[in-house]
């Protein structure tokens, strides 16, 4: 629900920006309000659901969540909508960390937690695709507000399940929460996915791009200095001393910039050149979908036969070639042609890279520290995400205006900005392989953990 509803507004911003009256320029914020605040408040919500309980940050955020999608799907005007996105995207960051996070103190390190994080990137990797397909399917068949509506039940379903079926634990050893720390960090990467975001419309050197990402850098050096100085700091970085840990962020990063990114550039390059409709588009990537899931599967039971290293190399490059053969779509292209092939490689690339990356990020960490390396690991891909969004949006508009005036007609054009962008987001997954093979450590995955269990409250206790 929450990877979902990241790609799910794409194809149905232009039946928005009629029925709502939005600007041109600030349709854009229908996205980027919601990114802006899931990133930023990512690690707090994963650290806080370490403190307080993860079972119970867990059900705050669905309910956070279900209500924030409730509003925007009634939202009337272009401040509610946009409003009601950035809610959205807080119960977004609540619920992400805190779920991988059960996950991973639920499941031993190893066979059972591979299996299950099988699952889970099964799961995201499904999601990443099924936002543009339900985006496409429900604006036709219905309109643009059921979008949102589909999260309403879902979330109620998992509201009435989750008591039942998940334990609580927490990190009993801090004893305060670290405010100051909290203020910095949120603050500083808020700023910084800002600054990303609004890069691409104001420009990458313009002074207020500068002046934001230069206050961001400001507030996450002094979130760091603080945290060094501070006994029970909000984040401990010796976290990311593994460098496994730190491989599987970069990764995590890289895979963000290249696979959102990528989804942005199909689907205007479907309906801005090929023609396709908001449904036709999204039936489109069912191809990708299906796929994704079913190599995300596999890749659950290859780590734990071969190890997360290879899997992840191949994961990356499968992404890398992927969007190399992306490189060659054409004014007269078709479906079968210039996409289908793409489609099924990338499917494989986003199995073997989801899970390795999620097994990984969590590779000998503490029990207590399961919501920390979670909102980790998944604000490298929001803020990755987010910069790819921007960078490569920034790399196909220039090449257009380029090729536009150089005489070509729009359609080439338009091809002509959504190949290169796609030659970038090649060259950021090439680097993705790099980062795999360099990176990460078999002998990190391999080492057995003692589980810290006296930090952990036990689920009856704190039931």
């Amino acid at each position: 629900m929450v990877v979902l509803d990241i790609a799910i507004v794409n194809v149905a911003l232009p039946s928005i920006q009629v029925d709502l009256g939005f600007a041109q320029a600030d349709l854009q914020w229908v996205i980027s309000a919601y990114a802006l605040v899931f990133g930023g408040f990512l690690l707090l919500g994963g650290r806080t659901a370490d403190m307080v309980g993860r079972r119970r940050v867990f059900l705050i955020g669905v309910v956070v969540f279900t209500v924030a999608s409730l509003m925007s799907g009634l939202a009337w005007s272009e401040p509610s909508l946009i409003g009601a996105r950035a809610f959205q995207g807080l119960g977004a960051a609540i619920i992400t960390p805190a779920a991988l996070s059960i996950l991973s103190t639920t499941f031993a390190e190893g066979k059972e937690r591979n299996i299950a994080l099988g699952a889970w990137g099964a799961v995201g990797g499904f999601g990443a695709v099924a936002g543009v397909l339900l985006g496409g399917v429900l604006t036709d068949a219905l309109s643009w507000e059921w979008i949102f509506f589909v999260n309403v039940p879902v979330g109620i379903i998992g509201l009435v399940l989750a008591p039942f079926l998940l334990n609580e634990s927490r990190d009993a050893q801090v004893s305060s929460f670290d405010v100051p720390g909290a203020v910095l960090v949120t603050g500083g990467l808020s700023s910084a996915v800002y600054a990303i975001t609004q890069a691409g419309e104001k420009g990458w050197l313009s002074a207020q791009t500068l002046g934001v990402l230069g206050g961001a850098l400001v507030l996450l050096a002094a979130f760091v200095v603080w945290e060094l100085r501070h006994p029970e700091p909000l984040m401990r970085f010796g976290i990311l001393q593994t460098r496994t840990v730190s491989g599987a962020n970069v990764a995590g990063f890289i895979m963000g910039t290249a696979l959102f990114s990528m989804f942005l550039m199909l689907t205007l390059y479907m309906q801005q050149v090929l023609g396709y409709s908001p449904m036709k588009t999204g039936v489109a990537y069912l191809a990708v979908a299906g796929t994704a899931i079913v190599w995300s599967a596999v890749a659950g039971q290859l780590v734990t036969r071969i190890g997360v290293k290879p899997v992840l190399v191949v994961g990356m490059a499968m992404l890398t070639a992927g969007l190399v053969y992306f490189t060659q779509v054409s004014v007269g292209g078709s479906y079968v042609s210039d996409l289908l092939p793409g489609f099924l490689i990338i499917g494989v690339g986003i199995g073997f890279s989801f899970v390795p990356i999620s097994i990984a990020a969590l590779a000998g960490v503490r029990p207590a520290e399961a919501g920390l390396a979670s909102g980790l690991i998944n604000t490298s891909q929001q803020i990755g995400g987010a910069l790819g969004i921007a960078a490569l949006s920034s790399i196909a508009t220039s090449r257009t205006q380029d090729a536009v005036t150089g005489g070509s007609a729009l359609p080439v054009a338009l091809v002509d900005g959504f190949q290169s962008a796609f030659i970038a987001g090649a060259i950021i997954a090439a680097l993705g392989v790099v980062a795999a093979l360099t990176l990460i450590r078999r002998n990190e995955l391999e080492a057995e953990t003692v589980p810290e269990l006296e930090h952990e409250v036990p689920a009856v206790e704190a039931a």
